[in-house]
């Protein structure tokens, strides 16, 4: 049986909505959906371009966590609340995954828990055996 092991960021969301910042089974990580958040603070209000640099910053260091880099990263959905700043949010994906090119899908939905957060981004990674 492949062992599972689950990451922690240590917000009380984990516990009650019963989910894991991220989750490795044998060589696959995945990443929780991931806003702009740092401990209860919003992090680039009204900047798109800001939130998402920073939730893959975020998504980054639970992967370092888990033994995996931003280069193992082979698929990553974005959700968004305005599909206009699809420029923004993708300068920034492009920042960070310009070399790597991950399979990618960006999708907008209505709202996110917290108002002010306009993008949501999920990944998975897969360590090379």
């Amino acid at each position: 049986m492949t062992k599972r092991t689950n990451y922690s960021s240590g917000s009380p969301w984990e516990d009650i909505v019963g989910y894991s910042r991220a989750v490795r089974v044998g060589n696959t990580i995945e990443v929780t959906g991931t806003v702009a958040d740092d401990h209860g603070a919003l992090i680039g209000k009204g900047d798109p371009y800001a939130q998402t640099k920073f939730a893959l910053s975020k998504i980054e260091d639970v992967l370092n966590q888990a033994g995996a880099q931003l280069s193992d990263v082979v698929r990553t959905r974005m959700f968004v609340t305005n599909i206009d700043q699809w420029e923004e949010i993708g300068r920034a994906h492009k920042a960070v995954f310009g070399d790597i090119k991950p399979a990618t899908t960006m999708i907008e939905v209505s709202r996110f828990i917290g108002p002010d957060y306009l993008v949501e981004i999920e990944a998975t990674a897969i360590l090379s055996e």
